[in-house]
Formats: structure tokens, sequence, C-alpha cells
């Protein structure tokens, strides 16, 4: 059985190599990605069930001696990520599929789009698999490659400079994480997590405490975590609405799994929880402050999603296994919402013309289903119970209360005062984009003048088809600027649909699933479980 734990990643990058040899037939590499990460999805499925009934499963890639081989390792925890982080890719894969052949051509070009979507697919399945540090830091960087391409599809200004600042954070974070490799192994021998696990503890207090810091830091950027966050913001919204939802959805929680798999196995009896109380405490409000002062969905949005980043913190400082199992439940919630949220804002911006609060209204008349798929979800993260959001919330306020201190309780005060202005936020899109009626100066749009055009909006014609006159250009631009509310295809509203479901079903199954994050939280409070599985003791 663990020869499984290779696929999830040769999986999506044989699919895109296949998709990059077949670019000029768009139809094969949509069937290619789509089997490739429906794979994924079956193989992460397979080791849930295998991790919870055998424990952890071990895989030490091309029979190289141990320690010194790459290691590829499932436990409940990285298999539970796996799975969820599977389903939530291929989901998004089908909602872009779903998009008209113009659109494709402009947001997502085909015979670049799903090469580099298998890619970043394979980094993330590669980062929760990880058993050393250099193989997690390749994770990262096959994700740092991935996403900035998908960031920056269709090369306009706006997207380019998003992009920049994206790869220079994400450069800043590499070379911090190469540095604290590099410390590591100078200090201990070796980047095995499990042989980590054993020798850190026998170095000086000081010595584990800069390593802890170096790797804290590095993955504190990656996951966004206050003051390291200011970055995503203005990164996120420029993207095409696929991107930002699979964005949104994993990357962030990528680097909240590092620091939960290196805080436990690393530095099991070095819990910094004050530190990560206070990360917690600013991260939720100062990302919730920053969400209320928005006036455009996706920034909006994209500043909640920095905001419960800090009720994960929470339950990792907590350091217990309630505190545990509640970061885990709401680690997959929150994948799981915040990319459902990014999805339809992309059919909000397709059917209204904007993402900008200023200039939607109506929609709940215009479209009553996008009200359902939009209002679910946003009260699903905003925590109304009995819905998931509710519960995971209540899972780490009771690890809290439990844990005990005046940080603590501190904590567990603003997360509640967080959530509140969580459902503000949602509130506020709600009344203005969806209840209100179409603000006077957006409802009879100028016609453009002669002088206008919009060759950044028109679409590439496709190799077989005759190149839009520009007669026919105009009068598209035209009839675009008039009525700028395009109908909603059946394939986007569905997928959006099939993720919304998926959110209430994380309620139906709250109980078993609550069950599954403890006894994975159990795993996590024991080092020893993931050493053991790892390494025999006689190589340690």
């Amino acid at each position: 059985m663990n020869n499984l734990l290779p696929l999830p990643v040769l999986l999506p990058l044989i699919g895109a190599a296949i998709a990059l040899v077949t670019g000029r037939r768009p139809r094969v590499q949509r069937a290619v990605a789509l089997v490739a990460l429906l794979g994924v999805v079956a193989v992460a499925a397979s080791l849930v069930v295998l991790t919870d009934r055998y424990s952890t499963i071990v895989l030490w890639v091309g029979a190289w001696p141990q320690p010194l081989g790459i290691a590829l390792v499932a436990d409940r925890l990285s298999s539970l990520m796996l799975l969820v982080s599977s389903v939530v890719t291929v989901t998004v894969l089908i909602f872009s599929m779903g998009q008209e052949l113009s659109e494709r051509k402009r947001e997502t070009p085909v015979s670049i789009y799903h090469p580099t979507f298998l890619v970043l697919s394979a980094g993330v399945s590669n980062a929760f698999l990880a058993g050393d540090l250099f193989n997690l830091f390749v994770g990262f960087e096959i994700l740092l490659f991935a996403s900035y391409v998908l960031l920056t599809l269709g090369g306009t200004g706006q997207r380019v400079r998003a992009g920049t600042t994206y790869m220079v954070v994400s450069l800043l974070s590499s070379s911090l994480f190469l540095i604290a490799i590099a410390c590591c192994y100078a200090a201990t021998g070796t980047v095995n997590l499990a042989q980590l696990g054993v020798r850190l503890a026998a170095l000086p207090p000081d010595v584990q405490q800069l390593l802890q810091f170096l790797l804290l830091l590095v993955f504190s950027i990656k996951a966004a975590v206050f003051p390291l966050s200011a970055w995503l913001p203005d990164s996120y919204p420029t993207a095409p609405a696929p991107v930002t939802a699979v964005f949104a959805g994993l990357l962030t929680k990528v680097g909240v799994y590092a620091i939960i798999r290196t805080q436990t196995v690393l530095f099991p009896d070095r819990h910094l929880s004050t530190l990560l109380l206070v990360a917690a405490l600013l991260t939720m409000i100062i990302g919730i402050l920053g969400a209320v002062a928005q006036s455009e969905i996706k920034r909006m949005l994209s500043f909640t999603l920095v905001s419960h980043i800090g009720y994960m913190i929470f339950g990792i400082a907590l350091a217990s296994r309630a505190g545990y199992a509640g970061a885990i439940f709401y680690t997959v919630h929150h994948i799981t919402i915040q990319t459902t949220l990014f999805l339809v804002t992309g059919l909000v911006e397709r059917r209204g013309g904007s993402t900008s609060l200023n200039k939607l209204g109506g929609l709940a008349a215009l479209s009553p289903l996008l009200g359902v798929l939009f209002f679910v979800p946003a009260m699903n993260l905003a925590g109304i119970p009995p819905l998931s959001g509710f519960i995971g919330k209540v899972g780490l306020l009771e690890a809290g209360i439990a844990h005990g201190g005046v940080l603590a309780w501190t904590v567990v005060v603003f997360a509640v005062l967080t959530s509140l202005l969580t459902l503000y936020t949602m509130a506020k899109v709600w009344n203005r984009a969806f209840w209100r009626s179409v603000p006077a100066e957006v409802a009879e749009p100028e016609l453009p003048t002669t002088g206008e055009t919009a060759t950044d909006e028109a679409p590439a014609a496709e190799p077989d088809e005759p190149a839009p006159s520009a007669a026919g250009t105009a009068l598209a631009t035209r009839a675009r600027t008039v009525t700028p509310a395009r109908r909603l295809p059946r394939q986007m509203v569905l997928t959006t649909a099939v993720l919304v479901l998926l959110g209430i079903g994380l309620t139906v199954v709250a109980g078993p699933l609550y069950g599954y994050t403890v006894r994975a939280a159990g795993d996590l409070l024991d080092p020893r479980v993931y050493i053991d599985a790892v390494l025999p003791l006689g190589i340690r």
C-alpha cells in the first residue's frame, strides 16, 4: 500500500507532460488534466482510509539507504489535507472548463493553463507528503513556479504587477527556507524530519530556538500570518476566478500544514504558545478590519482569508489535542468554503459585470440561484450554526477556554468578535450586491465614443476560426459596454453548487470528521508515532 504514495505527485506531473505535448488539442488537454486529478482524488481517499486503519505509511523512494533517500510519509493529517486539496483542485478545474471558448482564450490560455495547473497540484501533494525539509522546499518551489505562471495569465499590467510582488515575497521566503535548512543540517547532519525530531532535542536550547524561529518565519510568510500577510490582498484578486479560488483555498494552507508538522515533530516541547497566540490575535483583527474597509468583493475575501488563518494559528498555539483537532477541522472547512466563495465571486463578476459593490445590485432578483450559491457559504464562513464554520469555531473556543490564561481568553473574545465582523462583511456584500436595486449610475451605462477600443478584452481567435473583423470587434465591445451581464454557463454553476453542497456535507459528517481530526491530533501530540514509522531505532 505504500506504493500509492508517489502517485499524487506523479499523476499530475505525467498529465502535465502529456498536456504540453498535446498543446494544439484543447479537448485532449482537458481530458488528461481531469483524469490525472481524479486519480489523485482516488489515491488520497484510499490513503485516508489506510492511515486511519493502519496509522502512518512510509515509502523510501528509489531504494536509497535510510535515512539518505527521499521519504514520502502519509499519516492522518497529511492524508486528510491531500484529499481535501485534491477534491477542491479537481472541482476548480471543472469550473474553469465551463468557461466559454472566448473567455478561456483570454483568461486561461489552454496550452499554458492545464499543464501549469497540474504542476501546481503536484507541488501541493509533494508538500503534504514530504518527509524531509528539502523535499518540502522542493514542493514549495514547484508551487512558486506554477502559481506565478497562473497569477500572470493574460499578461495584463495589473496581473504582472501583482505577480511581481508575489514573486519577490516568495523568493524571499524561499531564501530564508534554504538558510533554515542549511542551519538544521549544520547543527544535526540531517534534514529528515523524523531524524531531526530525535537530534534537535540534544542541541542547546538557544540553538533549538533559533532554528524554530527560522522555520516559523518561513512558514508564516507562506501562510500569510500577520505581519507577514501584506502581500496576499494585493496578489490574489487580480488573477482569473479559477486561479484565485485555488490559490485562496490551498496555498496558505500548505504553510499552515508546515507549521503544524514542524512544531509537533521537530519541537514538541517548545510550543512558543505566547508568540503564536499574539500572532493569531493580530492576524484575526488586522485581517477582518481590512475586510470591513473594502468595497471590492475579491479584496474583501482576501482579507477575510488572512483573518481566518488566525483561527488555525490559534489552535496550533494551544498545543493541545483539542487545539490541534480544532485547527485541522477548521483548515478543512476553510479550504472548502473559501474556494467556494471565490468561485461564486467569479460568477458574480460574470453576471453583474463587476466585483465592486459600488457597481453591483439586484443580483438576487436577476439570478436567485446565484444568491443562494453565495448566501450559504457566506453564512458558513461567518460561523452561523449549525454549519461547519460554527462547529470548527466552537471547537477552537472550547480549546482556548480549557487552556486558560489571560492571553488565551483574549484571543477567544476577539475570535468571537472576528466572527461577528465576518458576518457583517458578508451581510454588506449581500445587501449591496444582491438585495438592493442596481445603482442609477450603473443601470444606464453610456455608450463608448468612436475613439474607444477594447483590444485587451477582445478574445483571441481559434486557429481554425477566422479572425474577427474590426467592425465585429467594435460591435462586440459596444455590446459588452451596454450590457455587462452575461449568462452563467451551466457547468460553472453546477460545479459551484457541488462545492456549496460539499460545504454543507462537512456539517452533515461533522461528527465522524471531528473524530478523525481528534485522532490525527493525538498522533501529533506523540511525535514518536511519526518518528518510529519513518526510522527504525538503529539508524537514528
